[in-house]
């Protein structure tokens, strides 16, 4: 009802109302509750029933509009708390699903007194049982972002739930050369498990994500998790410097409040040989968008070899040339597989020399997020130009490739 009515108004639809329909005191009260000056649903129908000719009540069980569901309320409380009890969450949400029967009744009903829509069932309902579980509970109701939801289905007594997934972020450094960031799954069985793997799904025995991921699923009791990386390095290229911005995802989690610290030091105690993770703190679904879209200039420290002895003269103005540069890279021979094939107009803040030792030298070169540095030097068949194999005049190429350094976060 858009605009408040008179008391003459309200028992003149009520009349109607009841004249076609056997309805139950719950649903009366809903129905004028927003046009009729009484605190209670209940009390506000007994006070119209009385204004009508004394219209006998009609028990709940019996109404034509809710069918008796909205004497269930205490059954489906019990319900949710007998599913909450696996659950550790601060903030909750109650959903209803409703016959849709009972809707078009209340369509139906709308159409007959002229009213544009009433006050669902389904908004009672979830008010009700809310109600009653913020104080059982000792919880708060949350519309925005709950820690869980409980939907009910009134038709079948099934409450199913819907767990915030639980996000952590930190960052990371790698100290392997054998390890990728995230699970490659096997290509024969799509992570299934079979011989070509070792049964194990997998074609890497661990990655960074496993590494981290396996000790939050065991303390929050997770069902999965997804791994959530600002950028990534290659197999062979170690992260290391400040390390890399990640947010971890734990699917379904049972337990919530778990100490971030503990976890870190047990986890990089554990895994010392490969990771080590630093600034871990909770986290939210902003923070997976942001670290996806950011662009973070990287800094690099590239060992390389040439074919033949480096001239000191000629690789100092080769770097020179570079620094400053904006280059083109078509997409690598390597990656075309799952790269669109295009040409990428990368930036190279800086590049300069950190030492030179016959045919081998290490540059240490900062470049614009998504700079493929190993065909930086080696050119890949002229697809990135300029390079510092066409540069120097003969080819060269990465042997070892760290990121030290992450910029901008």
């Amino acid at each position: 009802m858009d605009e408040k009515l008179t008391k003459k108004d309200i028992l003149k639809i009520a009349n109607k109302t009841l004249t076609n329909y056997k309805i139950c005191d719950y649903c009366i009260g809903r129905i004028f509750s927003d046009n009729y000056s009484l605190i209670e649903n209940k009390k506000a129908a007994e006070k119209i029933r009385k204004n009508i000719n004394n219209y006998k009540e009609v028990k709940t069980k019996d109404c034509w509009l809710c069918d008796g569901i909205l004497d269930e309320k205490d059954t489906f409380i019990k319900l949710i708390l007998e599913e909450l009890k696996a659950y550790e969450f601060k903030t909750f949400l109650v959903g209803v699903k409703i016959d849709e029967e009972i809707l078009e009744k209340e369509k139906q009903l709308a159409k007959l007194i002229k009213i544009e829509e009433l006050k669902s069932i389904k908004s009672e309902l979830k008010r009700e049982i809310g109600k009653k579980l913020e104080k059982i509970l000792k919880k708060e109701v949350n519309f925005e972002k709950p820690d869980i939801m409980a939907v009910v289905d009134t038709s079948f007594h099934v409450v199913e739930l819907q767990i915030s997934s639980l996000l952590i972020y930190g960052r990371y450094k790698k100290f392997s050369r054998a390890i990728p960031q995230t699970k490659w799954y096997c290509k024969i069985c799509q992570g299934k498990g079979c011989r070509k793997c070792n049964y194990s799904g997998t074609i890497y025995k661990n990655s960074v994500e496993e590494l981290i991921s396996k000790k939050f699923l065991k303390e929050t009791n997770g069902e999965g998790e997804s791994f959530h990386g600002a950028g990534r390095e290659d197999i062979d290229v170690k992260m290391l410097g400040n390390g890399r911005p990640f947010v971890l995802e734990i699917l379904n989690p049972k337990i919530r409040n778990i100490n971030l610290l503990k976890i870190q030091d047990e986890i990089n105690k554990k895994n010392k040989k490969y990771i080590e993770i630093e600034k871990l703190r909770f986290s939210d679904r902003n923070e997976i968008s942001r670290i996806k879209k950011a662009k973070f200039n990287k800094v690099y420290l590239a060992t390389i070899l040439s074919e033949k002895p480096i001239n000191s003269e000629n690789i100092k103005k080769a770097v020179l040339s570079l620094q400053g540069k904006k280059i083109g890279q078509f997409t690598p021979s390597r990656v075309a597989h799952r790269r669109a094939n295009m040409v990428r107009e990368k930036y190279i803040y800086n590049c300069s020399i950190k030492a030179l030792d016959g045919s081998r030298a290490v540059l240490k070169i900062e470049a614009e997020s998504g700079t493929y540095i190993k065909e930086l030097i080696s050119g890949d068949d002229n697809k990135t130009v300029p390079n510092l194999s066409q540069l120097l005049g003969f080819p060269c190429k990465v042997i070892e490739l760290d990121v030290i350094e992450i910029k901008g976060e």
